[in-house]
C-alpha cells in the first residue's frame, strides 16, 4: 500500500504499551502513514519489529507527579509535535495523555486521540481521587475523541462526568488490540516442559495470576485464597507472572516452605503464552481494570477464570458461562471460585472451550485491528 503524506505520531509514557497494546495498530497504520512513536525507553522499539520509515523519539514522561520534568516532557512534546506537522497524535496511558493532548492542542494537530485503559482514582477517596478524575477530564476535553477498551469502562467515564457519550467510543466488543488465537492456544507439548521446567507434576493443578504484582490487583487477596486451597489440595501450584511492584517476593520467601513449594514465581515475559499452557484456570482478583487483556489472552488458550466483579472485567468473563466472578476482596468467594473449578472437571472443560471460542469470535487481532483503522477512518486521518 502505497503512503499518503498522513502523518501520525503515537505516545506512551514508556515503551512496551507501544508493542504489547497497540504495535498492530501501528503496523497498519505505518502501511499508509508516516509514523513516530514517542516514549522514554522507545529505542528499544527499534529492532525491526516496526516498518523501517517508523520513526523514534525519546521522551523521559515520568510516570508520577514532579513538576519540573513533567513542564521538560510538555516542551519536547510540543516542539516534536509543531515541527512534525502531525495530522493526529494518539496517546496511551494516563501521564503520555494529558502531555500529549496538552501538548497537540497548543501545536495545532487537528485530530487527538487518547485511550483510557483504566482509572487509577476508581479505588481512590478524596482530594486524590478528585484530582486524578480532574486530569482524566481535562484528556478527554482537550482529545477530539477518545477510545476506551471495554463497554462497562466507557459507561463509568460517562456516568462519572469524565467524558460525553458522543465523544467516547469502544473498538468492537472491548479490548485495547485484541488477541492472536493462534499465539495463545491450548499447547500440549508446552505444557508438558514448562510443567517440567518449574517442577510441576503433569497431574497437579494449576492456578495462574499474570500482571503486575500489586495491591490494586489483589495478589494479597489471591495469596490469603492460595493458601487455604493449598491445605485441601496437595496437588495444587500457583504460577505469579509479572513484575513485583510492592514486595511480594519478599512475602512469599518468608511464607512456610510447604507452602512456598508450590507458589512459582515467573518475572516479567514477552512470552506468557507459556504460561498459560501450564496453567488450568487464570486468576484475576483485581480492584480496578481497564479491561483485562490477559483474561481474553488466557481463554484463547481454553482457560476459565476467576475474576473479580467489576467494570472492565464483566467484559472480559461472562460469569457462569467463561470463568468465575467474585466481589473484589471478598477472599471467600475467591476460594469458593477456585475450588469449584478445580473440583469440577466437567465444569471447567466446558467453560474452557466457551472461553475460547468466544475469544477468537468476539476479541480476534485481524477484528479490533480492522475496527481501529475504521475509527481512524471515520476521524478522516485514513483514507
Amino acid at each position: 500500500m502505497a503512503r499518503t503524506d498522513t502523518r501520525v505520531c503515537f505516545v506512551s509514557t514508556i515503551a512496551w504499551p507501544l508493542r504489547v497494546y497497540i504495535g498492530p495498530h501501528i503496523r497498519k497504520i505505518a502501511e499508509s502513514s508516516q509514523v513516530t512513536l514517542v516514549a522514554d525507553g522507545v529505542s528499544e522499539l527499534a529492532n525491526g519489529e516496526f516498518d523501517s520509515a517508523v520513526r523514534f523519539r525519546q521522551v523521559a514522561i515520568p510516570r508520577r507527579i514532579r513538576l519540573g520534568s513533567d513542564v521538560l516532557a510538555l516542551f519536547k512534546l510540543w516542539r516534536i509535535l509543531r515541527s512534525g506537522r502531525f495530522d493526529c497524535v494518539h496517546s496511551i496511558m494516563p501521564k503520555a495523555g494529558l502531555l500529549s493532548m496538552l501538548a497537540g492542542a497548543a501545536a495545532g494537530v487537528p485530530v487527538r486521540f487518547h485511550t483510557f485503559t483504566g482509572q487509577v482514582w476508581a479505588t481512590r477517596a478524596g482530594l486524590s481521587r478528585r484530582f486524578l478524575m480532574l486530569m482524566d477530564w481535562l484528556i478527554a476535553r482537550l482529545a477530539t475523541s477518545v477510545l476506551t477498551d471495554s463497554l462497562s469502562q466507557r459507561d463509568f467515564l460517562i456516568a462519572n462526568g469524565i467524558v460525553k457519550a458522543g465523544k467516547i467510543s469502544v473498538l468492537g466488543n472491548g479490548s485495547v488490540v485484541g488477541v492472536d488465537p493462534l499465539r495463545f492456544a491450548p499447547d500440549t507439548e508446552a505444557r508438558e516442559q514448562g510443567r517440567r521446567d518449574l517442577g510441576i507434576g503433569t497431574g497437579d493443578f494449576v492456578f495462574l495470576f499474570v500482571g503486575r504484582l500489586n495491591r490494586d490487583k489483589g495478589v494479597t487477596d489471591l495469596l490469603q485464597a492460595f493458601a487455604e486451597i493449598s491445605h485441601r489440595h496437595s496437588s495444587a501450584h500457583l504460577v505469579l507472572v509479572g513484575p513485583d511492584e510492592d514486595g511480594y517476593d519478599v512475602r512469599i520467601a518468608n511464607l512456610p516452605e510447604a507452602l512456598r513449594q508450590r507458589l512459582h514465581r515467573v518475572g516479567f515475559t514477552s512470552q506468557p503464552e507459556r504460561c498459560m499452557a501450564v496453567s488450568d484456570v487464570i486468576c484475576l482478583p483485581s480492584y480496578r481494570e481497564g479491561f483485562g487483556s490477559v483474561l481474553i489472552e488466557a481463554a484463547a488458550g481454553g482457560l476459565p477464570a476467576v475474576a473479580s466483579r467489576i467494570y472492565g472485567i464483566s467484559d472480559a468473563v461472562v460469569d457462569g458461562v467463561t470463568g468465575i466472578l467474585h466481589e473484589p476482596g471478598n477472599v471467600a468467594e475467591i476460594v469458593l471460585g477456585m475450588l469449584k473449578l478445580a473440583e469440577d472437571q466437567p465444569l471447567r472443560s466446558r467453560m474452557g472451550a466457551a472461553a475460547r471460542a468466544r475469544a477468537v469470535e468476539e476479541f480476534s487481532e485481524e477484528r479490533l485491528t480492522t475496527a481501529f483503522q475504521n475509527f481512524y477512518r471515520k476521524h478522516g486521518v485514513l483514507n
